[in-house]
């Protein structure tokens, strides 16, 4: 399982950043997921988005370049904080079969 993120999953002061928020939800429901951090811009008009390796990845799987975005162990792609969210709260790990990557 690999959680593509910007620059990281801080704490932001003024709000709740999405990829902290992605992150921690996926951990809350037992899930370590691998960061992979992509940095650049990946919103905005294309020619003034800072394309970088990550970014062009992200974009190949989803097909946009905004993050934060899963992977499931499965290969499922979910793009956005909400829906990995939703998904996580959806498939919470059991304690006895340990963590998914």
């Amino acid at each position: 399982m690999k959680l593509y993120v910007c620059w990281g999953t801080y704490r932001e002061p003024f709000h709740q950043h999405p990829c902290r928020v992605a992150h921690r939800a996926l951990l809350a429901a037992g899930h370590e997921p691998e960061l992979v951090k992509v940095r650049g811009l990946g919103v905005g008009p294309r020619f003034l988005q800072w394309t970088t390796k990550g970014r062009r990845e992200v974009e190949g799987l989803s097909g946009r370049r905004v993050v934060p975005m899963l992977v499931t162990s499965e290969g499922e792609v979910i793009a956005e904080s909400v829906p990995i969210v939703e998904w996580a709260r959806a498939n919470h790990v059991a304690s006895a079969g340990g963590p998914s990557r």
